[in-house]
């Protein structure tokens, strides 16, 4: 590695570290002065505010606005040595502006590496103690309220619960169905079912099985009984933010069993799991973009330019947050609207670099 590369690089991090910095700052700021009514409320121990919360609270911010912190620190570094004819100087050396580029590239890799092991394995983690502490000192207390619940607990087997208390942990009205092709080959019955947190299963109460088989039809009433099925207290307990306290082979995990149970919401999930993978890439693309930009020695000043690079950011944010909503929706392959920002911004970028003076 040159001097040039140590030197950009080291500059270019330098920056970004420094407007994460100011940035996470003055969020953190916002985000207690709104909340600080809902910790007096609820008496918040002042060491659970500061570690529990707030510890998590800061790394998820960086890596939540991550791309846009990169590409601000690179249009703010890069256009302070283009007016100071740093970059005028290496060009007239000889250097192509593919090179200068690249220490770039290569310190935006290594956050983008960075960033991608973080939201994989680490945040989700940092994730459930925030989410923890929000449910139990800022967000009211949690009841379910689903009313006809149905649930694809198996292959062929299908659960309904006419309504479900979070309190006591017990379901009314159950049945549970078994269907190959049209056919209904068995409905079980009962009144309640009621988890037994010491045995880990559900105690079924006045149960009456109905067995059909071809033009039979068979009735039976068991005893109350204790069973294991694909379903547990979990499942209706608050889903505020579940999708970030998942790393990313439990978000999989978790995918697929909403999949098999072919239950609503999953769109959510698949975004998650889509903009952990497009991020890095994001950071790359805006890194580029940020160089293309700000490398001309502009006559309007450095200012000119770091209010250019916070439009394109903006015009950034609109459009993921566009694409994003479209994805939640339905309309169009959630893979697609996920990476649509990036693929449009990766034509943008050689745009800019084929008008950009040599």
């Amino acid at each position: 590695m040159k001097i040039l590369d140590r030197y950009l690089i080291k500059n270019f991090l330098i920056t970004y570290f420094f407007v994460a910095f100011v940035i996470v700052l003055i969020i953190c700021m916002i985000d207690y002065t709104e909340k600080v009514d809902d910790f007096l409320e609820k008496k918040a121990p002042i060491n659970e505010i500061l570690v529990d919360y707030y510890l998590n609270l800061i790394p998820y911010w960086i890596n939540y606005i991550s791309p846009l912190m990169v590409f601000i620190a690179t249009v703010f570094f890069t256009s302070r040595i283009a007016a100071r004819t740093e970059i005028v100087a290496m060009l007239s050396s000889g250097i192509s502006f593919g090179r200068i580029l690249l220490p770039y590239l290569i310190g935006a890799s290594v956050l983008g590496a960075v960033t991608f092991v973080q939201v994989g394995w680490i945040l989700p983690k940092a994730n459930k103690i925030r989410n923890t502490f929000e449910k139990i000192y800022v967000k009211n207390e949690f009841t379910y309220s689903g009313r006809n619940v149905h649930i694809t607990i198996a292959p062929d087997v299908y659960a309904y619960l006419e309504s479900y208390n979070n309190a006591t942990k017990t379901g009314n009205k159950f049945t549970m169905e078994t269907i190959k092709g049209n056919k209904l080959l068995q409905k079980l019955s009962a009144d309640k079912i009621v988890w037994q947190q010491k045995s880990q299963k559900w105690q079924l109460q006045n149960i009456q099985v109905r067995t059909i088989d071809s033009l039979r039809e068979n009735l039976s009433y068991p005893k109350d009984m204790d069973t294991t099925i694909n379903l547990s207290p979990k499942d209706f307990e608050s889903d505020f933010n579940l999708y970030e306290t998942f790393t990313l082979p439990e978000l999989n995990n978790y995918i697929d069993l909403l999949r098999s149970r072919g239950a609503d919401g999953l769109e959510v999930y698949l975004i998650e799991k889509y903009v952990r993978f497009t991020q890095p890439f994001a950071i790359l693309i805006l890194t580029s973009i940020g160089v293309i930009v700000s490398a001309r020695k502009s006559r309007r000043g450095v200012g000119w330019q770091i209010a250019l690079g916070f439009m394109l950011a903006f015009i950034y944010i609109l459009f993921f947050l566009l694409s994003k909503g479209v994805a939640e929706a339905g309309t169009v392959s959630t893979l697609f609207a996920v990476w649509l920002p990036n693929i449009v911004f990766s034509f943008i970028g050689l745009l800019l670099y084929k008008t950009l003076p040599r």
